[in-house]
């Protein structure tokens, strides 16, 4: 068999994590025939398919699922490494964790700063994005552990999920906004501000507009950050529909209004993800039982 060499695993993982050919191009700086070919050759050389295409986007199949989980943690190990030989001596003493957006608003501060008084030592590194890219992150060896929502069970393949608590989405506005003074106004006739396609809370917030017998409508911004999305709602008469965590200390404060939604679903359980087998060190433990209490 042909070898296989660091361009392949790095080229494939990229694709594993966004599910998406061009947007690893852009994030490795090479063209979208040079990750299509060397993905070809991986996969001639391995014997195997390692995508599927469904719609637009790029999905592991299990033998993918499979080379991730080898190949990630290989990368990471090769990468320990290197960062070892650069810092002798500063090794073992850090926890890689990433978050949902609503886990760091409202959960993660307290964990973290309950984590630092009974490890002092560890240095905790938090990172968010959308779920799917966390859990792929985690599959490879990226990240010792995610907090955020229970993914669909093909997606959980390799991973093991511990439920702490559910959370609603809503749909939210700024004070003094029409809505709260005539709220049967068609949410259409405002802007609005959906989650992103890959964000596991899209499809209740679609799924709401058609269960109300409506088209579901296109946004004028896709985002679940805090900061753009607030920025956004207070400045116009945008909707924003995002996880109530998120918003939650703007609501409490009336900066920003949740508007009654009939009918809304819950977004899923939220809880903790780590990789099928893996043996958490005492330091992530802890870390996983300061998440459980912030909850």
């Amino acid at each position: 068999m042909n070898p296989i060499s660091y361009r392949h695993v790095r080229c494939f993982l990229e694709v594993a994590r966004l599910s998406s050919v061009g947007q690893a191009a852009e994030a490795l700086a090479i063209s979208q025939p040079a990750v299509s070919k060397t993905l070809k050759e991986l996969e001639d050389r391995l014997g195997a398919l390692l995508f599927e295409r469904v719609g637009r986007r790029l999905r592991l199949t299990t033998a993918g699922r499979l080379f991730q989980k080898h190949a990630g943690l290989s990368l990471a190990e090769l990468e320990r490494g290197v960062r070892a030989l650069r810092t002798p001596g500063d090794m073992g003493g850090m926890l890689t964790v990433g978050v949902l957006p609503t886990v760091a608003t409202r959960v993660l501060p307290e964990a973290a700063l309950a984590f630092a008084r009974a490890v002092p030592g560890v240095c905790l590194r938090a990172s968010t994005g959308p779920n799917r890219f966390l859990l792929s992150q985690l599959r490879e060896g990226s990240l010792d552990l995610v907090v955020g929502r229970l993914a669909a069970p093909d997606e959980m393949a390799g991973l093991v999920f511990e439920q702490l608590y559910s959370e609603a989405v809503v749909a939210v506005v700024r004070a003094g906004h029409p809505l709260l003074a005539a709220p049967g106004t068609p949410l259409a006739d405002f802007p609005l501000i959906l989650p992103p396609p890959d964000a596991i809370i899209r499809q209740v917030v679609e799924q709401h507009f058609l269960r109300g017998g409506l088209e579901v409508p296109r946004p004028q911004v896709e985002t679940v950050s805090l900061a753009l999305g607030r920025g956004l709602v207070q400045a116009s008469d945008a909707v924003w529909f995002i996880s109530e965590g998120v918003v939650a200390e703007e609501v409490a404060a009336g900066t920003l209004v949740a508007l009654t939604q009939d009918g809304m679903a819950q977004a899923g359980p939220v809880g903790l993800t780590l990789r099928s087998g893996q043996e958490p060190s005492d330091a992530l433990r802890q870390l996983m039982q300061a998440v459980r209490e912030a909850c």
